[in-house]
């Protein structure tokens, strides 16, 4: 059964469009240093929630959202993940899956399940190592778009950016390989400090950048991509 750790009954900003739940899956091999879930990171021996409540709570949610969302952790290291978007798509449901790319094998057999994918890309390939502190993550991730680019599918790539973490010009250029790579839908996410162990991240030092990303800046990443999205007080999977 899927090992989840956490659900959000209801949200607006985990599926574009749709109102949505969100079935946060534990395990992620990858410690990025801002992430908002830590304790989402191990994958314990015991599941925090039992996944036959969560459908019978879907079941009773039938009509009244229109999407669930796997998200995490990283989802697509459960092995139990395909069964699981299989079940809930054979309620009536939508399905999202937040995704950082780890896992491309894995990825290319759940995405013919999902309806739209949120996939990370954590920084520019020269960085993407020390962001996640896993050697040959950037790899991973590269061969993870393209199958998501290949695929059809509907998706969002997307960024979480500091100014302590990346600089504008390592920014612009990620933008730049993004969009020549074919991606037309990214966001930028500013790094949400809510859950966040890194003190480099919180709140008092957020505030010390109050105007991150400049206006200027937010506007060459729209010129780059068709849709374009910036989001504040908010984080990456």
């Amino acid at each position: 059964m899927l090992k989840t750790g956490g659900l959000t009954p209801f949200s607006t900003g985990d599926y574009p469009g749709k109102l949505a739940a969100v079935i946060f899956v534990q395990g992620c091999p990858w410690r990025c240093t801002y992430c908002h879930n830590p304790h989402l990171q191990e994958r314990t021996s015991a599941s925090p929630l039992v996944w036959s409540d969560i459908l019978s709570w879907l079941q009773r949610r039938t009509g009244l959202i229109d999407a669930v969302v796997f998200s995490g952790g990283e989802p697509t290291m459960d092995p139990a993940l395909p069964d699981a978007m299989r079940t809930v798509r054979e309620l009536g449901f939508h399905i999202g899956l937040h995704t950082a790319g780890i896992y491309p094998r894995q990825l290319a057999a759940v995405l013919p399940l999902a309806d739209w994918i949120g996939l990370d890309v954590k920084a520019p390939p020269h960085r993407f190592d020390e962001i996640t502190r896993s050697t040959g993550s950037a790899a991973l991730n590269t061969a993870s778009l393209r199958l998501l680019l290949d695929s059809g599918k509907e998706y969002e790539c997307r960024t979480t950016a500091h100014p302590s973490l990346f600089s504008t010009d390592e920014l612009l250029l990620l933008a730049q390989q993004l969009a020549q790579q074919g991606v037309t839908r990214y966001a930028l996410q500013v790094v949400r400090q809510q859950g966040c162990r890194d003190e480099q991240f919180a709140p008092s030092a957020a505030g010390a950048f109050p105007a991150f990303p400049a206006p200027s800046f937010v506007e060459q990443l729209r010129r780059l991509f068709p849709h374009f999205i910036l989001r504040k007080n908010n984080g990456g999977v």
